[in-house]
């Protein structure tokens, strides 16, 4: 009887193509991860990256002056 590799049809040239194929989707579920954590950081901390600049530049102005619109 052959064996389950075999029977599969898997030799050397497969196990290669199966790694190469898990690299890639491993390195595309990163990637995506990446991009969803990128948005969220992005989303929720441009606001306070906008008024920690403000803060530290010249002149210095207080924080009621930085927020209002006018």
């Amino acid at each position: 009887m052959a064996s389950a590799a075999a029977e599969k049809g898997k030799g050397p040239a497969d196990a290669e193509d199966t790694a190469a194929a898990s690299a890639a989707r491993l390195a595309r579920e990163w990637t995506t991860w990446a991009m969803k954590n990128a948005k969220v950081v992005a989303h929720y901390g441009f606001i306070p990256f906008v008024i920690l600049v403000g803060m530290n530049s010249e002149p210095k102005p207080r924080l009621a002056q930085l927020l209002s619109p006018v």
